[in-house]
């Protein structure tokens, strides 16, 4: 089917209390393995490409893979740009298709992460794409790094979420509540009572980035206090060098080998996503 919007995709998972997974893809095998679980799960979801990665994709080619592959099932799919950073990122997703962007204006100052927030906004809402923004700062490097780990200081501010929201029109708020991008040190403990304020305060759906490693219970209270985007990216990276090392360990001198590798990379990140639709409550939902 076409690709639906992250505003209308939110409205049905805030209708029916559960929480969209958006996963980064990288290649072909990437989002083979997504739709392989989506129609297991008959589960809506949100593919993302991060600006990041845009350095190891061929983003035309990718994108073109994307439409061709939803185009092949009947799940409800948005095409999200995973943490814009420059405006020249977000206008090559809009020109390229992307029906969702999320421009990441964290590391500015509150004043500048409005302004800049609010043209973006304009911008997009123009030809029905929806935007994600960010308000405080979500821990750990989106590029990569091992380990994240939240900082207490750079957590949104709830008394910030009712006028940052008003003064920009965003669809749906990244929230830094003790989540963090990567590996987490330790076990993530997140702020439920300062996630219900910004709930409240915000009065739109908000987003939870740095979804490996929190527990199925606190992702459950999370989707019950607001949250209806889950980031997932880690886990599936981390699947697919789990089964990259057993196949490498494992393997002998037949030439299909490498072929088998990246079934197995597929078969690996499909049941990782898998079980996170389930957890987020989007499975039975297509």
């Amino acid at each position: 089917m076409a690709l639906i919007s992250l505003a209308q995709g939110l409205a049905h998972a805030q209708q029916h209390q559960y929480a969209l997974g958006a996963f980064n893809v990288l290649d072909t095998h990437f989002l083979r393995a997504l739709f392989q679980a989506a129609e297991q799960q008959r589960s809506p979801f949100i593919i993302n490409i991060a600006e990041v990665h845009f350095k190891y994709v061929s983003l035309e080619h990718l994108i073109a893979a994307i439409r061709t592959e939803a185009a092949l099932h009947d799940i409800p799919v948005v095409l999200n740009l995973d943490h814009g950073l420059h405006f020249e990122a977000v206008m090559q997703a809009i020109r390229l298709g992307f029906t969702s962007v999320m421009f990441d204006g964290s590391t500015l100052s509150y004043e500048e992460n409005v302004r800049q927030t609010r043209e973006v906004v304009k911008m997009c809402h123009a030809i029905g794409v929806s935007v994600e923004a960010e308000l405080g700062a979500v821990g750990g490097d989106e590029g990569g790094a091992l380990f994240g780990e939240a900082d207490s200081n750079k957590f949104t501010d709830p008394a910030l979420a009712a006028e940052f929201v008003q003064s920009t029109g965003i669809d749906c708020l990244a929230v830094a509540i003790g989540n963090a991008h990567g590996k987490y040190k330790g076990e993530p403990k997140l702020d439920f009572e300062r996630l219900a304020a910004i709930r409240s305060a915000a009065g739109i759906p908000l987003v939870l980035h740095g979804g490996s490693g929190i527990s199925d219970a606190d992702f459950r209270h999370a989707i019950s206090l607001g949250i209806h985007k889950i980031n997932f990216y880690t886990g599936m990276s981390q699947a697919a060098l789990g089964a990259i090392e057993k196949q490498i360990t494992q393997r002998d001198a037949r030439y299909d080998s490498f072929a088998e590798l990246l079934m197995a990379v597929e078969h690996d990140i499909a049941n990782v996503v898998a079980q996170q639709m389930q957890v987020f409550g989007s499975a039975g939902r297509a």
